[in-house]
């Protein structure tokens, strides 16, 4: 019987900015609870989270049941890894890192069949294709997934404009954090510097005519960059709220 996918992340992209949360902590009861916030889209990172291959898939799974759009950041670039978490069903990927559009062009050849790229064909032995129950997946695939770099360095806001230009780059997500430490400001994602570059990126992806999203867990710095013009954002965390939350118990009932 001939199964369909849902839509990728880009096709959600334009009525309105989509609002998301990560899911880091590898744990299918925090996603499911995460998944059921009335949230707009999840981000399942690979990058700085102890999730595998097996735990990525089962997130998935999960957060499937849903109606909220999950994207997994890949660990790194490597085609490999990317084939892996596509294969396991990922339609949505975001690629870290990426510097320069020699790099993005990469990424894209990694994510797509070819003859216009190098992703290996497994769709019989995997969940991407449903085990080659979604009709035509070979033929169809770009349609169903969708492709975001991540820029956080002071190279990639250089190359930003030509980053956004790679044709199968579907938009670009801003990582404050680590653009705050290529510029010597180690762990200040608001200092006006770091606004400054993350909002001068903004304008070089747009201007490409690709939407940009960028990572912002201070409410005040997520509504500046939204009246910017970010078209998608995360605000927060799995384990942040977690976190946060029973530090804040610990204080109200300890006192």
């Amino acid at each position: 019987m001939p199964l369909r996918l849902d839509p990728p992340f880009r096709d959600r992209l334009g009525e309105r900015p989509l609002i998301g949360m990560w899911v880091t902590s590898g744990s299918p009861v925090v996603a499911e609870i995460c998944a059921g916030s009335g949230l707009d889209w999840l981000l399942v990172d690979t990058e700085h989270s102890p999730a595998g291959l097996e735990t990525v898939q089962s997130l998935l799974q999960t957060i499937a049941a849903y109606p909220i759009t999950p994207m997994v950041r890949a660990p790194s670039g490597d085609a490999v890894a990317l084939k892996q978490l596509l294969d396991l069903g990922a339609q949505n990927l975001l690629v870290p890192m990426v510097d320069s559009a020699e790099e993005a062009e990469a990424v894209v050849r990694a994510v797509r069949y070819p003859p216009r790229g190098v992703r290996g064909v497994g769709s019989a032995l995997s969940r991407s294709a449903r085990w080659n129950r979604v009709e035509d997946y070979l033929a169809k695939a770009e349609e169903f997934t969708s492709l975001f770099v991540q820029i956080e360095s002071t190279a990639g806001v250089a190359a930003a404009a030509e980053i956004a230009a790679v044709d199968g780059v579907d938009g670009v997500f801003v990582g404050p954090s680590d653009l705050a430490a290529s510029m010597g400001l180690l762990g200040k994602q608001t200092h006006p510097d770091v606004t400054a570059a993350v909002l001068g990126t903004f304008e070089a992806v747009r201007a490409q005519g690709k939407p940009v999203g960028v990572n912002a867990f201070d409410p005040a710095q997520a509504q500046r960059y939204l009246d910017a013009g970010a078209s998608f954002v995360l605000v927060g965390a799995d384990v942040t709220l977690l976190a946060q939350g029973s530090e804040a118990l610990a204080r109200r009932h300890q006192a």
